[in-house]
């Protein structure tokens, strides 16, 4: 169901704590958003970047900040939904990224699993994926 206007507020700004510690490169203010739990999942966009828990979660943000100047979101449309402790989200979103001297602006889609522990909504999955650049418009696959 569609979460009301509290719940989506305290949601996304789970998410732009998120975008602000990772554009910071602060490591540990990311994690503090994770789940501590062994079985929390977190998927980037590389063939590689799949991490189970919050040790890989560590690894793979200090692998991304080692290998960028900058990181900016910039966050586009959203839907939140909820059903008692859970919530769940989907936000279209670029990054822009500054790396090897160069800048990119990369179309993510983000989706991701929070569950309210005390008064604190916390990323239990997080997934990003990039849109199929050679899919048009009106097609099912890429071509």
């Amino acid at each position: 169901m569609k979460a009301n206007t509290e719940t989506e507020a305290a949601v996304m700004d789970a998410l732009r704590r998120f975008n602000e510690a990772y554009e910071k490169k602060d490591v540990d203010g990311a994690l503090a958003l994770l789940a501590p739990d062994p079985d929390g999942v977190f998927i980037g966009t590389g063939a590689d970047e799949k991490r189970v828990g919050l040790a890989e979660a560590r690894a793979q943000f200090e692998r991304d900040f080692a290998q960028s100047e900058v990181v900016f979101w910039e966050l586009g449309w959203h839907s939140v939904s909820e059903a008692g402790p859970v919530a769940w989200l989907a936000v279209d979103s670029i990054i822009r990224v500054k790396f090897n001297g160069r800048e990119i602006g990369l179309p993510i889609r983000l989706t991701a699993v929070l569950e309210k522990r005390g008064d604190r909504w916390l990323f239990v999955q997080l997934h990003n994926s990039v849109p199929a650049a050679d899919q048009k418009v009106g097609e099912s696959f890429p071509a």
